[in-house]
């Protein structure tokens, strides 16, 4: 059995691995990509052809044959100017397509990790999911724009200069092979060396990022509990902890550089000296020495720039990684193959022995079943945990059920697609989410083509338009970042208004007015009465009132449906829901408190 490849060769895979898959995002412009890399050849052939034109010059010169030495010239000038609008060229299309690339990049990582389960979003802060985006991009843009100006032009006149240089005298070229071998050699042990550290060192990075990130999403507990001082503290620290594994890094790729300059230098005095040794055998012209020294000088400076390139992409491959392994991750919930499009329903909903878990060793819903008629509203009530909002959640695929089926007027909502079904579901949370844009823009998330007209209607009928008319900027105020400049009534209502501009025939209120005082509470529900008139709609329920006049009652208690009916009957029972509402685990009416 074989043993695997060693530490440096997995290192150097990974670094390869990653290059190839830099390389190949550039395949939707591929045309382009050939006629830079047939550029980048042409450079290739000038690097090769300069030195040897001028040891032919040399030769002429010293040869008593000064009258070819001009057209000698000549053809040198000419395939330097060559060479110069060839770089011109490549540099300017490397550029545009280097730029266009970054942009589509941005886009496919901004959508594919936008789409993934909150399972995923669960375990990637956004701090650390926004730093691995913008370093991810950043490092695949100096990569595709270094690969077209240097890093290929640079392998191609390797390739073509070797041979060349055999052809001419093998003696001399050996060492310019030599030296070859001592750049590889060095720079495949300092990655093996390192490689570990900088990994540790990116996971730092990340750490930072995501501390930073919490600080700056929760800035008012931070500055209400004084604790600026101790994250402050706590962030020195990890820094300190980044320079304590970046510094070992560093030190050895600064030993290499040196090692590879020592290198360099030993073989142009070797050459020189082997040269000075064949030029007195009469095996070599004093032009072949100027000519191997040149190509010398041109394999060195096109080593130490490679020998650059894998350091900078070493550095890099730890945030390429992390990139790639984001793209790599597959959505929980995607559209079956033969999925059809769901039209507008009416609003039938039954589950059938619908299961669940996020822990498979503890499910969190147990053989759920029941039946909603269009224009129904089902109240969902049972203690904390007994997986009501797992419940609505399935409704409307933020998961798939581990067992049984959802139906939406008789179509599995598994064999619809994702959008139509979503487009048949509003859902108010009790965390209504808003972003940071204007409220006219958190409004037309829910109908993008909203006329303001129609938009007006909306913000009425949410009672949002008196809080707005008092806003500086009305309708273009900006919202703070997860709405918190306005209050939590402020918020609801906008996310009510933005669900009665969606329209959807089945809507989902997930606690969302729990966490509202009685009077804002009581504006909140005349709206969410206009909101929910004439659509089947689901409530985890906190108030007596959308309990007492619901159509159905569902009683969960630890995923298990353990009674249902209406309001009356449930109460006649005497079961777990007769006694929450005898512990007052409802909250009564504003109307109710005040009679």
């Amino acid at each position: 059995m074989s043993p695997g490849p060693t530490p440096a060769k997995r290192s150097s895979l990974s670094i390869l691995r990653i290059y190839v898959r830099v390389l190949a995002m550039l395949a939707p412009e591929r045309a382009l990509a050939i006629a830079l890399a047939l550029a980048n050849l042409g450079l290739a052939g000038v690097f090769f052809l300069e030195p040897m034109l001028f040891g032919r010059v040399v030769d002429a010169l010293t040869a008593a044959r000064p009258d070819s030495a001009p057209r000698l010239i000549a053809l040198w000038a000419l395939v330097g100017f060559g060479g110069v609008a060839a770089a011109v060229w490549t540099s300017l299309y490397a550029d545009r397509l280097a730029h266009r690339r970054r942009l589509a990049a941005i886009a496919s990582f901004f959508e594919h990790a936008a789409a993934l389960p909150l399972a995923f979003h669960g375990e990637y802060h956004t701090g650390r999911l926004a730093r691995i985006m913008n370093n991810g991009v950043s490092n695949l843009f100096n990569l595709w724009l270094s690969f077209f100006r240097e890093h290929l032009s640079t392998l191609l006149s390797i390739f073509v200069m070797v041979p060349v240089a055999l052809s001419m005298n093998w003696k001399l070229a050996l060492l310019m092979i030599a030296l070859m071998l001592v750049f590889a050699v060095s720079n495949a042990i300092a990655v093996q060396r390192t490689h570990a550290a900088q990994g540790e060192v990116e996971e730092l990075h990340h750490e930072i990022a995501t501390r930073a990130g919490d600080v700056f999403g929760n800035v008012t507990v931070v500055q209400s509990f004084t604790r600026l001082g101790a994250e402050a503290a706590a962030l020195r620290s990890m820094m300190t902890r980044v320079l304590d594994a970046q510094y070992p890094v560093l030190r050895g790729w600064a030993i290499l550089s040196v090692l590879n300059r020592a290198a360099s230098t030993l073989t142009i005095v070797a050459i020189f000296a082997l040269g000075a040794s064949l030029h007195a055998r009469g095996e070599v012209t004093v032009g072949g020495i100027v000519s191997f020294v040149g190509f010398a000088m041109l394999l060195i400076g096109r080593l130490e720039q490679f020998a650059s390139f894998i350091s900078g992409l070493f550095f890099q491959t730890q945030s390429l990684q992390d990139f790639f392994a984001v793209l790599d991750e597959r959505p929980a919930i995607v559209d079956a193959l033969d999925a059809t499009a769901l039209p507008r329903v009416r609003g039938e909903v039954v589950f059938e022995r619908v299961s669940f878990g996020y822990d498979p060793v503890q499910p969190a819903l147990h053989e759920l079943s029941f039946r909603a008629a269009p224009g129904d509203t089902i109240a969902l009530v049972g203690p904390t945990g007994a997986g009501k909002s797992t419940a609505l959640s399935l409704l409307y695929r933020a998961y798939d059920p581990s067992a049984g089926r959802i139906t939406v007027d008789g179509h599995e909502i598994r064999q619809v697609t994702l959008e139509s079904l979503r487009q048949n579901i509003g859902v108010v949370f009790q965390d209504p989410g808003m972003f940071y844009r204007s409220i006219l823009d958190n409004l037309r998330v829910g109908k993008p083509d909203a006329e303001l007209a129609e938009i007006e209607k909306a913000v009425a009928a949410a009672e949002a338009a008196a809080f707005i008319a008092r806003k500086p900027e009305g309708m273009e105020t900006l919202v703070a970042e997860r709405g918190r400049s306005l209050s939590g009534g402020e918020r609801q209502r906008l996310a009510i208004a933005r669900a009665m501009l969606k329209d959807a025939p089945i809507l989902v209120l997930d606690e969302a007015t729990s966490a509202l005082d009685n009077a804002t509470e009581a504006r909140i529900q005349r709206a969410l009465d206009a909101l929910t008139r004439g659509r089947t709609t689901f409530v985890i329920a906190h108030r007596l009132s959308t309990v007492r006049n619901a159509d159905l009652i569902l009683v969960l208690e630890q995923g298990r449906l353990v009674e249902q009916g209406r309001f009356d009957e449930l109460i006649r029972q005497g079961g777990l829901f007769a006694r929450l509402a005898e512990d007052g685990k409802f909250a009564p009416d504003a109307e109710e408190d005040a009679a």
